[in-house]
């Protein structure tokens, strides 16, 4: 299994949402947060919680199959990029194994 990490301009994370489901990823975790880096939108502003000057960014985590991750990379990037700079980073990361909570059942077998 991998686990995919992106970070998105808030303007996009809908339709990359909207995407990913229609390619079939339909459980995803969104968060707001706030990314530091080179790159400092036209919306960066002093951070309330952080000595950083941050942009908006959106969190995006959801875990698949080893051959469905390649699709939602792709799915990803071609609905959050933009014509500007700064459009985010997908990390990837290898799953070793899930479980429900509720039966301790391993998810490693079954579809997410």
């Amino acid at each position: 299994m991998k686990e995919i990490k992106a970070f998105i301009k808030p303007n996009r994370i809908q339709r990359v949402i909207e995407a990913l489901s229609d390619n079939g990823f339909k459980s995803m975790t969104l968060s707001q947060a706030e990314g530091t880096g080179a790159f400092k939108s036209k919306g960066a502003r002093p951070s309330l919680d952080f000595h950083v000057t941050d942009s908006p960014v959106v969190k995006l985590e959801l875990v698949c199959q080893n051959e469905e991750a390649q699709v939602a990379i792709e799915t990803i990037i071609a609905n959050a990029k933009t014509d500007g700079p700064g459009d985010g980073i997908i990390y990837i990361a290898n799953i070793e194994d899930a479980f429900q909570i509720k039966s301790g059942d391993s998810l490693k077998r079954y579809d997410l």
